[in-house]
């Protein structure tokens, strides 16, 4: 923890200032190289468009894990109204039987075919005015009323839950085609840097291993999720992805708690308050560190001052400096 002391008490980095007109991604690459110097606004326009393809991401996951869920509960409905669409059927036919039964008894009159209307309610309003109604007969037929109410309440839910969806999948769409433009662009800006600074930022993107021997996780919990998330280093970055062999920034952090046996939300915004924040100061190994105002971005406390994460689009799972970027919470889970 004493490299964490040499970082600004804000958890800001002002460690970086050579770097600080830069966040996400350039922040992250390291110095940069003097003969890479004219391209400076090509490569903050690139950190830009990472930065944003991010915020766009962490919104994708938020909406395709809602599409999931409502696909469930959307299927689990649909089998719901089958099993209720049987028993009304059920109940229509021990109903027709009684009464088919009782008319040829002479018990009732000739008016079975109301029994199957839509509105058994009136019906048996109608048979009791009458007197042409058996207590057997009149306790199935509010059977069947209820019946029928509960399954219309269900396809009217199971209507609004499907209407949700489709939002759902239209929002997931629309956040899909946006990180998309971003990386597009991203791309077209590093394919038209010379050939050094390309080489710069792919030295940059692999990262290095720190001496952590001495970080110790605080518990058993915070153990397991450093392990998991130090056998990622490598694989690479996949926007929209949680594992195994590829991970945006917070699906590696809901992955790697997996094997703790935590289930994190899915994205760096949830996962800020999926716990207790405590200080920079007083981050250990496997706590979650939140990065930027709008935590669009989050890593994992390594210890030594510093993180795993996720970086950004071509790099790969990595240690960096906790002071990378502003900080902005650090969540012990």
């Amino acid at each position: 923890m004493g490299s964490h002391r040499r970082l600004a008490p804000s958890g800001f980095d002002r460690g970086a200032t050579a770097l600080c007109v830069l966040s996400a991604a350039t922040a992250a690459l390291g110095a940069v190289p003097a003969h890479a110097a004219p391209h400076g606004h090509t490569r903050a326009e690139v950190d830009r468009l990472y930065e944003e393809a991010e915020r766009a991401t962490q919104a994708f996951d938020k909406a395709a894990e809602r599409a999931g869920t409502l696909r469930r509960e959307v299927r689990d409905a649909q089998d719901h109204i089958a099993r209720g669409q049987l028993r009304v059927n059920d109940l229509r036919e021990r109903l027709g039987s009684l009464a088919g039964a009782q008319y040829r008894s002479g018990g009732i009159d000739p008016t079975v075919a109301l029994l199957f209307s839509d509105d058994p309610a009136d019906y048996l309003d109608k048979a009791a005015t009458l007197d042409r109604i058996g207590a057997q007969q009149a306790g199935q037929l509010r059977e069947l009323e209820n019946a029928m109410r509960e399954l219309a309440q269900e396809r009217s839910e199971a209507a609004g839950k499907l209407a949700e969806l489709e939002r759902s999948r239209k929002a997931v769409a629309a956040h899909k085609r946006t990180v998309e433009h971003k990386l597009a662009q991203a791309r077209r800006l590093l394919n038209g840097l010379p050939a050094a600074d390309r080489a710069a930022f792919d030295r940059a993107s692999r990262g290095s291993r720190p001496d952590l021997t001495s970080a110790v996780a605080p518990d058993g919990r915070a153990a397991a999720a450093l392990a998991a998330a130090r056998t990622a280093l490598g694989r690479p970055y996949v926007w929209g992805a949680n594992g195994p062999s590829g991970f945006d920034c917070s699906g590696l952090m809901q992955w790697a708690y997996a094997h703790a046996g935590i289930h994190l939300p899915r994205t760096s915004q949830e996962q800020r308050f999926a716990g207790h924040q405590v200080p920079l100061s007083q981050a250990r190994p496997g706590d979650l560190v939140v990065y930027r105002a709008d935590a669009s971005h989050v890593a994992m406390y390594a210890g030594n001052g510093q993180v795993i994460h996720a970086p950004y689009p071509g790099a790969a799972v990595r240690y960096d400096p906790v002071g990378m970027m502003p900080v902005s919470s650090v969540t012990r889970p």
